[in-house]
């Protein structure tokens, strides 16, 4: 009775141990299945690069953070951690779809959430896109996509740059506006004022003048008429006597003429006189000469006679050459005919 009790007791206990090895083996298989299928299919719809970023910042981008590329999200961020060698570099992970165009030329930019402050990381590829990136390169587990450039971080490091040029801008005016170069300014500015107050007054004088000459110029003007139509009378006036003048002027030329002939044959006697006149003196000369016993008187008388004659001649002579220039006859003679000690009267 005793050995049966036993043996009954025994067989509940490996039946349990049996029962038991079983579920472990159950689990065992199910995790191995479960890390199997892991990896041969969900893990095999995705791909995995490398990102080394050192320009840009990363506050707010967090593990499991969206991946864009072109607005829409293609993955995750895995991990992230500072370069042990290069404390300015950030290693990231991502994760994005086995469809995703990663190309050789494919940038990652860190775009930011204004309002929450969440960061995402952005794959930007320029037009024409390269070739599938693949390879990966040494000391790296995955291939390396490069980082961009934010335009947000552009801007930051301009308003940064502005902030720091307006600062010091604002520095040296503050230095510049002592308290000489401000009333320096203010005696600048009054004199800017004066100025312009002495031009307003100016500019008024110049209206006025330009007015006065706009008048004058009307003045002139009616003038400039009135001078024409004098012009015009005096023509007509000037042609109608030079058409009366013109037949007395012909019959004075001809008049001219004649009185010229004239004067040339009386010019031609009297040097023919002279030159008897000439001759008489040189005889009355010899004669004197000859006749010394002759009575020096009658010899004298003669020889004053041949002089005056002269001198008749010669003034008969000079108004001959006066009438010639009927001018000179009328109006009398000019500078140049004047004798030796003549002046016009």
């Amino acid at each position: 009775m005793a050995g049966n009790a036993k043996e009954g007791g025994m067989e509940p206990e490996s039946r349990y141990t049996l029962v038991g090895a079983v579920l472990v083996s159950l689990i065992v298989a199910a995790a191995f299945a479960s890390v199997w299928l892991s990896r041969s299919g969900v893990a095999s719809d995705f791909r995995y690069y490398t990102i080394h970023f050192q320009r840009q910042s990363l506050e707010g981008l967090q593990v499991g953070g969206d991946v864009n590329m072109q607005g829409i999200k293609v993955g995750r961020v895995e991990t992230f951690s500072i370069d042990r060698k290069n404390i300015n570099r950030v290693n990231v992970e991502i994760r994005v779809a086995r469809s995703t165009p990663v190309s050789t030329n494919t940038l990652a930019v860190v775009a930011r959430n204004l309002v929450t402050g969440i960061a995402r990381i952005n794959l930007e590829t320029p037009s024409p896109p390269g070739p599938e990136l693949e390879e990966v390169p040494d000391g790296e587990s995955y291939p390396v996509i490069g980082e961009g450039t934010s335009d947000f971080e552009q801007i930051a490091r301009t308003a940064n740059s502005l902030v720091i040029t307006a600062e010091a801008s604002l520095k040296k005016l503050d230095s510049l506006l002592d308290d000489d170069n401000r009333k320096a300014f203010t005696e600048v500015l009054v004199g800017v004022r004066d100025l312009a107050v002495g031009l307003n007054q100016r500019l008024d004088t110049l209206d006025r003048t330009a007015n006065s000459l706009g008048e004058t110029a009307q003045a002139l003007t009616g003038a400039a008429n009135s001078f024409r139509k004098s012009s015009e009378s005096i023509a007509g006036v000037a042609e109608r006597v030079g058409s009366r003048v013109e037949p007395l002027a012909q019959q004075a030329d001809a008049t001219l003429q004649d009185a010229r002939s004239m004067i040339r044959e009386v010019q031609s006697t009297v040097r023919d006189l002279g030159s008897a006149t000439r001759t008489l003196e040189r005889d009355v000369g010899a004669l004197a000469r000859r006749t010394e016993d002759a009575a020096d008187v009658g010899v004298l008388e003669v020889r004053a006679t041949a002089q005056e004659l002269r001198v008749g001649v010669e003034k008969l002579s000079r108004v001959l050459d006066r009438l010639q220039d009927p001018r000179a006859a009328l109006l009398g003679p000019g500078e140049r005919q004047l004798g030796p000690g003549e002046q016009i009267k």
